[in-house]
């Protein structure tokens, strides 16, 4: 086994992520548990978004691979320690995604000295994309 390269000295790179998910996964799950789904996995403001959107799925699954990717780059996964709701996909007026995160995860950033985020989204018709990096 290869070992896990250590970040260089200096750097203000404290993680990277990046997932896709097929938009037909997020479109099925919509379908067969609805609401159950949306608020297990989105917060109300990601909802509403998405949802005022003629097709909603596309850009839930651009925040789900965020959530996955935010989860990657802390190196926890989604579990105990990281959960669904422990990060939110805004935009700022110009449309660049930002990612707020939840009290609860506030001293797991703190721990591994994490000032910011920086989040990019994409998605097609049936791929979507997001690619996260922590920043101290």
């Amino acid at each position: 086994m290869i070992p896990f390269p250590q970040l260089p000295e200096g750097t203000n790179v404290v993680g990277v992520g990046i997932d896709q998910i097929e938009v037909s996964r997020i479109r099925d799950s919509i379908d067969r548990h609805s609401e159950a789904f949306l608020s297990k996995v989105f917060t109300p403001k990601e909802k509403n978004f998405c949802m005022d959107r003629k097709d909603p799925a596309p850009c839930l699954a651009a925040r789900f691979a965020a959530k996955e990717a935010t989860s990657k780059a802390l190196g926890t996964g989604m579990g105990k320690e990281f959960g669904w709701l422990d990060v939110e996909v805004d935009k700022e007026e110009s449309g660049q995604p930002f990612a707020v995160f939840s009290e609860k995860v506030q001293p797991l950033l703190r721990q591994k000295k994490i000032g910011s985020a920086l989040l990019s989204l994409s998605h097609l018709e049936g791929v979507a994309s997001a690619i996260v990096v922590l920043i101290k």
